[in-house]
């Protein structure tokens, strides 16, 4: 398969299997949602009480449907149900719907209320007031109700939804200033479960077709993708020997990153505007890396091998990742703009891990989740964004919300770093030394997680542009330097 068809068959599967992940959650929540109707098959709200001085309380404008749609449709879009309950014992409640036209005419020059939104937790209903000085007909003997009821004690409207702009209107029955009824308002539709039977045999469809087209785009994606150099072997450690010495490398996940000697003080201000195509690609590459991680799951989990395209077309993204990490936010090392590529290039950035030719079939079960506990809570504190709170404003007092945000310890070290490149002109070797260290331990842990190789990411950093190495033992056949 040339690499051109992979490219195009991983972005149709992509694009219909992310379609229908939406659309079959869309059919999921349809489902549970259905199946949830309680109260003779109706979604119900709370019962509250409403209390305002004018002459009457009215809803916000319902437009149902839509304009220019027939009032009577061939089906039951749903229905709607409203209680409503007078707060005094001997009281008398109207409540109807009607036409948002012929409500503005019926109270027009009336003292009114309309009720814009409703708060919760704790209940608070927010008003807005009408003035005027007339005083409303008696509601009953109004023609425009679509549908209306009242009386003492609880009454029940029942509207089928049609076509139109609507309101709400809740009066005393006398036409009398002062309302306070206690409100209840409830919806059904017999559409929920055919509408989440359709979105979930959509979905399906949209799945079983990209699904496919996507591990098809990647596996030819990652064949033309796969290194040339051979997977170095491991060797011994020697005691004593320190770090950079000719040998084998610690760890099989390998991140280097070297700073551009001529690095410019300002461009870092605008390299997350300059990735923003980047992080578009990402954001499907990542999908398809999710995709590909779990059909590797099942690979390993019977097979105890990681296929190999796969595992190339991963680390390409793991790469591709890297390298707009290093260039934008992660270290901002390089003014050197990131290839559009999964496969090596001469880039200051890169990132390749060694394909194992062997994986524990058990260890998949585990690995990903619960080994990796301590890793992720260390790896969070790197990464994870500070928070603080205040009182919250919207609450009563002693509620405290979450309001506001911070830098991650990685991000503010490469704001110093940056800051620094911006009054100086010189980026801090140490201090890169150190944010390199940070990421390669955060991207040891994302291969980790994602089955790519068994051995557990050390619990150390280990700082500087490339990774640290160990020395080979001494052959015991060879003496004085000779074989």
């Amino acid at each position: 398969m040339t690499k051109p068809a992979s490219i195009a068959m991983l972005v149709v599967g992509i694009v219909l299997s992310l379609l229908g992940l939406v659309v079959t959650t869309g059919g999921a929540a349809a489902a549970l949602l259905a199946s949830g109707q309680g109260d003779e098959g109706y979604f119900t709200s709370r019962t509250e009480r409403y209390t305002v001085a004018s002459y009457a309380l009215v809803s916000p404008h319902l437009d149902a449907i839509g304009e220019g749609t027939p009032e009577r449709l061939p089906f039951d879009v749903g229905t709607l149900r409203l209680r409503a309950t007078p707060a005094e014992p001997d009281g008398r409640v109207f409540i109807g719907i009607a036409p948002q036209s012929d409500v503005d005419t019926y109270l027009k020059g009336v003292h009114y209320t309309e009720l814009q939104e409703v708060k919760f937790q704790p209940f608070r209903p927010v008003y807005r007031d009408i003035p005027g000085s007339s005083t409303p007909a008696s509601p009953d003997s109004q023609p425009m109700w679509a549908a209306s009821t009242s009386g003492p004690g609880q009454q029940e409207l029942t509207w089928n939804i049609s076509a139109g702009s609507w309101t709400v209107v809740v009066m005393n029955a006398d036409a009398s200033e002062g309302v306070s009824a206690d409100l209840q308002a409830g919806f059904r539709s017999e559409l929920i479960k055919p509408a989440a039977t359709g979105l979930l045999l959509a979905g399906t469809l949209a799945l079983v077709l990209g699904v496919p087209l996507l591990v098809a785009g990647a596996v030819g994606l990652g064949r033309h993708g796969r290194a040339t150099s051979p997977v170095p072997q491991q060797a011994p450690f020697v005691a004593g020997q320190q770090p950079g010495a000719a040998g084998t490398i610690v760890y099989p996940v390998r991140l280097g990153g070297h700073v551009d000697p001529a690095l410019a003080r300002w461009i870092w201000l605008v390299k997350w505007f300059l990735a923003i195509p980047h992080f578009f690609v990402l954001f499907f590459l990542w999908f398809a890396f999710a995709v590909t991680t779990v059909i590797a799951w099942f690979a390993i989990l019977f097979t105890g091998r990681y296929p190999q395209s796969l595992f190339h077309f991963n680390v390409g993204v793991l790469r591709w990742t890297w390298r707009v990490a290093f260039y934008a936010y992660a270290a901002g090392g390089t003014d050197q703009y990131p290839p559009f590529t999964l496969a090596p290039a001469n880039y200051p950035a890169d990132l390749d891990i060694d394909y194992p030719q062997r994986l524990s079939r058990g260890l998949v079960l585990i690995k990903s989740w619960f080994l990796l506990i301590p890793h992720l809570l260390i790896v969070g504190a790197m990464t994870g964004t500070a928070t603080w709170s205040w009182r919250s404003q919207d609450g009563p007092a002693g509620v405290v919300g979450d309001r506001g945000g911070g830098l991650s310890l990685l991000a503010l070290l490469v704001l110093i770093a940056l800051v620094m490149l911006l009054f100086t002109g010189r980026y801090p070797q140490p201090l890169f030394a150190f944010i390199m260290g940070l990421n390669r331990w955060v991207f040891r842990v994302i291969a980790y997680g994602a089955l790519m190789r068994d051995e557990y990411p050390p619990f150390r950093l280990d700082q500087g542009p490339d990774e640290p190495y160990v020395a080979r033992a001494p052959d015991p056949n060879q003496q004085d330097g000779h074989p």
